[in-house]
């Protein structure tokens, strides 16, 4: 089973919210799992339950739930911190639910000093840590970290969940660390977790029910962490986008690079042929263009390109270049420039693959153009597409998008699905549209995440866009409602 960090498994959770399966519920699921964990241990009279402020704390306050409906068992709870400082308001909705459980031990220790407590330690069969979850950071403070000492220094039988507090989830890093005999991992494995026996003791990866469409397509919980932008950032710090294209075709390029600034890059340059420039900066005053010195992309233009693409974080090439053999022959010799590149359309065309080293590609291609770059005929069924762009983007080091009623990304090693998106987005300049949000997003993240969620905003526009203008829905109506994915 593949692991995965603790920042793809909140992506996941908010997904499912999304998806209607609200956290609360995966909350549930989760507690009780943790509940029939220590009610299958030998020894169960006497639990304590440690809990934090977050949602792994609202975990740990579910299974004491659980757990206190049988008379032979004594459930006491600390709670390390005030009730009123519980940052979620599932987990608070949790503990408030203790008051009627009949639980008579439920203890705040808001410092280290408050010694009363301590003797449940020393008292108890079972102790769970639902201190410190997978969304821990930096130094363990106080109180938390004399309630490891405490944990560590007695004689139970320890059930972490999810990750051991102390131990950082994502690389394994730690300090004062509960030493657990077992810990529930929940939905997959974290990255984390692998080879730290000595504290995770044996892990076991709990079901909690999250829906198969959180994970394997794309949704908000994906496109979130993208939006922050600092409030002190200025001008490019949130990416410089380079368009190359025109020449046949002066539309392509301008959606591109108006797709490209709604979807929040800072600076949007447009390298076009001298032929198309006036046209393109015509479609706005936002757009910086650059006129080369032909009416077609050509070799001599390379110096100039270069020192463009050294300017910009990344580049957008192919949207309407054409197809002769010297614009071919320039756009071999542009791609080994690009440290990030979205290669789409004409410049897809007799592309030299594996990528150029040291260069983050993502290719765009509709299912014509991928037959003609794999030599393959693309089937309709789903699962055979994917596979088919699984081991092609493994081979040739890049990732891929191919187009469709339901989108495939793949990096080679993983597969995403995009759901959005609609029958009317069929009309022409929605593949331009996606390769300029796909180049926005490139610049503030990996190539992987980028294309999952450019395809996500771009479909997601297509279908408030198709939601007003129906079947006569244009690809400047999508740009147009970037702003209303980007933003909810």
């Amino acid at each position: 089973m593949q692991s995965i960090t603790p920042n793809r498994m909140k992506a996941i959770d908010t997904n499912c919210t999304h998806l209607g399966l609200k956290g609360i519920q995966l909350m549930e699921n989760a507690g009780a799992a943790i509940a029939r964990k220590v009610l299958s241990l030998d020894v169960h009279n006497n639990v304590l339950i440690v809990a934090g402020r977050g949602n792994n704390g609202g975990d740990a306050f579910v299974a004491a739930r659980h757990l206190s409906y049988y008379d032979n068992i004594r459930v006491r709870v600390i709670l390390a911190g005030k009730a009123s400082g519980i940052r979620t308001k599932d987990a608070l909705e949790n503990f408030n639910l203790l008051k009627h459980c009949g639980i008579k031990g439920l203890a705040e220790i808001t410092d280290s000093t408050q010694s009363d407590v301590f003797q449940w330690f020393k008292e108890a069969d079972v102790i769970v840590d639902g201190l410190l979850g997978t969304g821990i950071r930096g130094h363990v403070r106080e109180p938390e970290s004399t309630l490891i000492d405490a944990i560590n220094t007695g004689n139970s039988y320890v059930v972490a969940v999810d990750s051991p507090s102390g131990l950082d989830p994502a690389t394994g890093e730690r300090e004062n660390t509960v030493m657990a005999d077992t810990t529930l991992t929940f939905h997959r494995m974290k990255t984390g977790l692998e080879n730290q026996g000595e504290f995770t003791g044996d892990v076991e990866v709990v079901n909690i029910g999250v829906c198969r469409d959180a994970e394997d397509a794309v949704n908000r919980g994906d496109l979130e962490p993208l939006l922050k932008r600092r409030i002190d950032s200025h001008k490019g710090q949130s990416g410089r986008v380079l368009i190359i294209g025109g020449g046949g075709y002066s539309g392509a390029p301008a959606l591109s690079a108006m797709a490209a600034l709604r979807s929040g890059a800072d600076i949007v340059t447009v390298a076009c042929p001298a032929n198309v420039s006036d046209t393109i900066a015509s479609f706005s005053p936002n757009l910086i263009v650059r006129k080369l010195s032909s009416d077609i992309l050509q070799t001599n233009d390379i110096e100039i390109l270069k020192d463009l693409i050294h300017a910009h974080d990344v580049v957008v090439i192919g949207m309407g270049v054409g197809n002769e053999e010297t614009i071919r022959q320039t756009i071999h010799q542009i791609l080994p420039l690009c440290k990030k590149v979205v290669v789409d359309a004409d410049a897809l065309n007799e592309l030299q693959l594996p990528s150029p080293e040291n260069c983050e590609m993502i290719l765009t291609p509709h299912p014509g153009e991928f037959a003609k770059l794999t030599g393959k005929e693309v089937g309709k069924e789903l699962l055979a597409r994917a596979k088919m762009l699984q081991d092609f983007s493994q081979e040739n080091k890049v990732v891929t998008i191919l187009k469709g009623k339901t989108d495939i990304i793949s990096d080679g090693r993983y597969i995403r699905q995009n759901n959005s998106g609609n029958a009317g987005m069929s009309v022409g300049g929605t593949g331009d549209v996606l390769a300029g949000i796909v180049g926005a997003l490139f610049c503030r993240t990996d190539a992987f995440n980028a294309a999952c969620c450019g395809a996500f905003v771009n479909g997601e526009a297509g279908d408030v866009a198709f939601a007003k203008e129906g079947h006569g829905l244009l690809a400047t109506d999508v740009i147009e409602h970037i702003t209303d994915i980007m933003r909810q």
